[in-house]
């Protein structure tokens, strides 16, 4: 038995807030109750939570753990300790690996490994086969050997008929799938804004028409089908707006997701930071930047991904555009969550635990991001004021613009299934 008390608990589920105490029995909340009225039975584990946010598992939808086939960026071992350093007890991750994940005995291989990492590791499939974009994978036997959902992240898909066949079997199947909107036809580098940036390094670069042309057809084709899409890592202001409108209009079934380093940074950032602050889509202007806070604020983005892209340090040490896109975002997520959108006053502290996990586990049918009893014993414990510098990190990589920022927010614990997955206490 766990026995966490004198913890500020904030359920973003329920709305409720308060000082409260939790009994953890067999991976479940057996007990919740006002601080100071439970006992724990004698040999009862206890965390003395006094100053600290207990609140739901961070969920994290989008992360890249490179295997199998390049393990020297990440494997999912060292990712999975790298997301509960950061505070998740679920991560769902991408398929393009190599192999790609788009058959059984890969999917298999990865969700094996997942459970002996001490967090709940997931994984999409890839919606079409090799990542091609010409044949859909076998989406129903991979969706019940147990895919979380579809993607070709990394890769858009461009043939129209082949999304609509995927996202028509995505709403059979009751299974979120996940679009990369960047249009390769509009994009000369990739990884680097057209604009002030590409100037800068006198390269073509990444239009933003690249993601909005592809976001429109994939939101009229969820309005067709019905399929819940993820807009995934959004960086434009026009396509915040297209999943506002759609949702406006009534469609509940068009969500969008948004990275850390695309709510805290712009195109000037990849001047200053060259290949660790090259990404696709690429970081964009200020007006941009502030759509995409906008979003999260009334609610257009739903979910906050980190899209967790480990490289080595001799690919990132290449010339700008022969570098990957692409950085390491787990361990610094919620800190530049509570940073820039809390101690701004965008968000409440519960809105921003919403979007880092209710919202995640909505969106994709999970059992999680919620404190309650009879609940799931996945917890985060946060020191909202404590300072965090990252660096020194649990991640195989360090390709991030963030190192040696003072950000505000620590996880003092991570907690999945009543077990400890971290704790710094």
């Amino acid at each position: 038995m766990l026995w966490i008390k004198n913890g500020y608990v904030i359920d973003p589920k329920s709305g409720m807030e308060g000082k409260r105490d939790l009994l953890i029995e067999d991976g479940r909340i057996v007990k919740m109750a006002e601080s100071g009225s439970l006992e724990a039975g004698a040999g009862a584990q206890v965390i003395d939570a006094a100053g600290l946010i207990v609140a739901p598992g961070l969920i994290d939808v989008h992360v890249h753990f490179r295997e199998p086939g390049f393990t020297y960026k990440e494997d999912i071992q060292t990712g999975a300790r790298a997301a509960a350093k950061g505070g998740f007890t679920t991560v769902v991750m991408m398929a393009n690996t190599k192999p790609s994940i788009d058959n059984l005995d890969t999917l298999s291989e990865v969700l094996e490994k997942g459970k002996q990492t001490g967090i709940r590791v997931l994984s999409c499939v890839n919606v079409t086969k090799g990542m091609k974009g010409q044949e859909l994978a076998p989406l129903e036997e991979l969706s019940e050997a147990g895919a979380a959902g579809f993607t070709d992240d990394g890769v858009p898909i461009l043939r129209e008929e082949i999304v609509r066949e995927a996202m028509a079997l995505s709403a059979k199947l009751g299974k979120p799938i996940s679009f990369h909107e960047e249009d390769p036809k509009l994009i000369t580098n990739n990884g680097i804004n057209r604009g002030k940036a590409s100037e800068f390094y006198g390269i073509g670069g990444s239009p933003r028409e690249a993601e909005i042309t592809l976001s429109a057809r994939d939101i009229e084709i969820a309005k067709e089908t019905g399929a819940d899409i993820d807009i995934q890592h959004i960086s434009t202001k026009e396509a915040v707006d297209l999943v506002r409108q759609a949702r406006k209009a009534g469609f509940a079934n068009v969500h969008a997701e948004a990275t850390p380093h695309h709510f805290t940074l712009t195109e000037e950032a990849a001047i200053q930071y060259g290949t660790n602050a090259k990404m696709n889509p690429p970081l964009r202007e200020e007006a941009d930047r502030l759509a995409i806070i906008e979003g999260l604020k009334d609610g257009t983005i739903e979910m906050i991904a980190t899209d967790h892209a480990p490289h080595s340090a001799e690919e990132k040490a290449r010339e700008i555009t022969a570098a990957p896109s692409g950085i390491i975002g787990l361990e610094t997520s919620l800190a530049l969550g509570i940073t820039e959108l809390v101690d701004q006053g965008h968000l409440t502290m519960a809105q921003l635990l919403e979007r880092m996990s209710t919202g995640p586990a909505r969106i994709y049918h999970l059992d999680a991001g919620y404190v309650a009893e009879g609940g799931p014993a996945d917890l985060v414990l946060i020191d909202k004021d404590a300072e965090l510098i990252p660096g020194n990190y649990a991640s195989k990589a360090s390709n991030t613009p963030f190192t040696g920022w003072k950000l505000k927010g620590r996880v003092k614990a991570t907690i999945c299934d009543g077990k400890i997955a971290y704790q710094e206490m």
